[in-house]
C-alpha cells in the first residue's frame, strides 16, 4: 500500500488531490494525529480516501464482480431503452438539463426480495458488504464524535431518533455510468450535495469521473483501489454547525467507459430532529450563533427531493420555515 501511494503522490499534485487517510493508524501511536488529518479533511474537503479500512480485500473483490456481472446480465439492455437514451436519441444537438446518464438500483433492509436475483453471489455478497460499510459508518461517526468533542456516540444518537436504537436508515445505491455517444450533451449525475447524513462510497478502481468542487474549480477523485470515499453529508453539516462542509460533486460521462459506483448512505430516521449539537454553539450577547435550524429530516428529504440540484443554503432557509 506504501507504495501505491508514493506512485499515487508523484502522479498527481497533492494539493489538489483529495486527501488519502489510513484509518488503521487511528490504533497505534499516530491516533492523535489521523484524527487530525481526519477533522481536517471534514473541514476542508467535505471528501476522503479511506486506506486500511478494515472491509477485507476479497470481498471488496467480489462486489466488484457481481456488480459488474449484474449490469451486464440484467441492466445493460434495458438501458438501451431508457429515458436519458431516447432523449438523447431525439433531441438533435440539444444539451440534456434535467437527466443524468446513469442506471441505478437502491439496496435497503426492506427491499431484500427485490434484490437482484439472476446474478449468482449477488445477494450474498452485498449483504456481507452491506455488513461491513454499516460496522465502518458507525466507527467513523464515533471519530467524528471525538473531534468535534461531542460525547460518544451523539451523531449516531441523533440519528436513531427518539423512538429507540438503531433506527437510522442504511441504504445502498449500486450505479453504472455505460459509454455515451455523446458526453457533450449530458452529464453521468448532476452537481449536487449529499442529503444525508455520513456517505461510504466504493468507486471504480480504474474509470474515473467523479469531480467535487473546490476553490472555484472541478476536482477529480482519482481511482484508487480498494479505497472507500467518505463524504460528508449536509446532516452532518448541520450537526457540527457548519465546521464540516457537505461538498458538491458531480459524475461526467465519456464514450468508451462503463463506470461502476457502489455508494452507501447512513443517515438519520426520517422521524429524526437534526440540529446543531448545543456543545458546537457559543453564546454571545445573550444568543446562540446556531447557523442552522432544527428540522426533522423526513421534512428536509421532502425539500431536498425537489432541490437536490439547486443550491443547499435555500433547502436549509425552507425547511427553518415548515
Amino acid at each position: 500500500m506504501a507504495i501505491l501511494l508514493f506512485f499515487f503522490f508523484l502522479l498527481f499534485d497533492i494539493s489538489r488531490a483529495i486527501p488519502v487517510l489510513d484509518f488503521s493508524k487511528l490504533n497505534g501511536h499516530e491516533r492523535a494525529k489521523t484524527l487530525a488529518h481526519i477533522a481536517n479533511a471534514c473541514e476542508d474537503w467535505g471528501f476522503f480516501h479511506l486506506v486500511n479500512h478494515g472491509i477485507a480485500e476479497d470481498l471488496l473483490e467480489r462486489v466488484k464482480k457481481v456488480s459488474t456481472d449484474f449490469y451486464k446480465l440484467e441492466r445493460e439492455e434495458n438501458f438501451k431503452n431508457s429515458k436519458v437514451v431516447k432523449l438523447l436519441n431525439e433531441t438533435g444537438d440539444k444539451k440534456l438539463e434535467n437527466v443524468d446518464w446513469e442506471d441505478i438500483i437502491t439496496l435497503t433492509d426492506d427491499n431484500v426480495n427485490e434484490w437482484p436475483s439472476q446474478t449468482p453471489g449477488f445477494k450474498e455478497t452485498f449483504k456481507e458488504f452491506r455488513y461491513e460499510l454499516k460496522k465502518l459508518a458507525e466507527k467513523i461517526l464515533e471519530v467524528l464524535d471525538e473531534n468535534l468533542e461531542l460525547p460518544k456516540g451523539h451523531i449516531k444518537k441523533t440519528f436513531d431518533g427518539e423512538e429507540g436504537e438503531n433506527n437510522a436508515f442504511f441504504g445502498t445505491k449500486v450505479s453504472h455510468y455505460p459509454p455515451c455517444p455523446n458526453p457533450e450533451r449530458v452529464i453521468g449525475l448532476r452537481p449536487h450535495t449529499d442529503a444525508g447524513g455520513l456517505i461510504l462510497l466504493f468507486q471504480d478502481d480504474e474509470v474515473g469521473g467523479l469531480q467535487i468542487w473546490k476553490d472555484r474549480e472541478w476536482i477529480d477523485v482519482e481511482p484508487l483501489k480498494n479505497t472507500i470515499v467518505i463524504s460528508v453529508g449536509d446532516q452532518i453539516e448541520v450537526i457540527s454547525n457548519g465546521r464540516y462542509k457537505s461538498a458538491w460533486h458531480r459524475v461526467f460521462s465519456t464514450t468508451d467507459s462503463n463506470r461502476r459506483s457502489v455508494a452507501s448512505y447512513y443517515n438519520p430516521s426520517h422521524k429524526a430532529t437534526i440540529a446543531p449539537a448545543p456543545q458546537l454553539m457559543k453564546e454571545t450577547n445573550e444568543e446562540w450563533n446556531q447557523a442552522y435550524p432544527k428540522f426533522v429530516f423526513g421534512d428536509y428529504m421532502s425539500v431536498y427531493y425537489q432541490q437536490k440540484f439547486h443550491p443547499k443554503e435555500p433547502r436549509f432557509q425552507a425547511v427553518s420555515a415548515m
